[in-house]
């Protein structure tokens, strides 16, 4: 066993202890106090990239974290890993509080998936692997729209980040949110980021990336989780939800032509001014849990 890792067992076990003579009331101060410390050392890491860094300004991660109640120990699932950006700041907690990462990643066991994908979850793997000091062991699910469900009471916290708009797109929220009530232990986390459209206004396919609270909210408590609270965290008032391409618009994306030209068109004469003086989405910030 190495030293940092013996050293990180042994701050653990102390802290524990320490918890365990205090009145409640203290115990649960000190019990937040060490979780905010292993997120903030976490998100503090030194080998987040510095774009990553860059976009904590909108995305606020050790404030969302520690709203969603993310906890030392805890088995956790990161839902589409997408770039990584959560990647690099859950695993590294994981593995320095004893915890478990898992992320979904491509559906090998379905014959539709498509080499370029079946490659992107190898990439990942071998990513993740290559630097056990940092992620951990990390473990792997199927995910897809015909994936098998997720395994049954085996996550403390699940995080979905910005992906709600895209089940919708192909017909699987239901689908997705039923996984994610079975996956939970009793009394599990189910944390939410999504870009937010303005009340009233949901497109069934969600097409532009935005999607109602409400609908998020609908669709979870069909599930049968239960909202615990919303927060303003990752407000952002300056976003109007309505660009011409849609929330890809704006930063980080900064499309200035529509996808369906290919992933790389661009037009030297769009004015993209406006869009990068908004920054990045107004989202929410929404926190469930699977009934006890």
């Amino acid at each position: 066993m190495s030293t940092l890792r013996t050293l990180s067992l042994a701050v653990l076990g102390a802290s524990a202890l320490a918890i365990s003579l205090l009145p409640a009331a203290h115990a649960e101060d000190a019990k937040g106090s060490k979780a905010s410390a292993a997120i903030a050392a976490a998100v503090d890491g030194k080998w987040r990239s510095e774009s990553d860094n860059a976009r904590d300004q909108y995305r606020h991660p050790k404030e969302s974290l520690e709203f969603w109640g993310l906890q030392p120990g805890m088995t956790i699932l990161e839902v589409q890993p997408g770039g990584g950006y959560w990647t690099d700041i859950l695993a590294p907690f994981a593995r320095a509080t004893g915890g478990q990462y898992y992320a979904t990643a491509a559906d090998l066991d379905n014959a539709e998936t498509s080499e370029g994908a079946r490659k992107g979850r190898a990439d990942f793997e071998a990513k993740l692997a290559a630097k056990s000091d940092v992620y951990g062991k990390a473990k792997f699910v199927n995910w897809g729209a015909k994936s098998a469900p997720l395994p049954e009471n085996t996550f403390d916290f699940i995080l979905s980040a910005r992906s709600v708009h895209g089940w919708m797109g192909n017909n699987m929220a239901d689908k997705v949110f039923k996984d994610f009530q079975r996956g939970l232990k009793p009394g599990g986390i189910l944390a939410i980021e999504q870009h937010r459209a303005k009340p009233g206004t949901q497109d069934p396919k969600a097409s532009s990336g935005y999607v109602t609270e409400a609908h998020v909210i609908e669709l979870a408590k069909k599930a049968g989780l239960e909202l615990v609270a919303r927060s303003e965290i990752n407000a952002n008032p300056k976003d109007t939800a309505d660009h011409p391409f849609g929330v890809w618009t704006l930063p980080p994306v900064r499309r200035t032509r529509p996808y369906s030209e290919g992933p790389n068109a661009t037009d030297p004469n769009f004015d993209r001014a406006k869009y990068d003086a908004i920054g990045e989405s107004d989202r929410m910030t929404l926190k469930f849990r699977k009934p006890k």
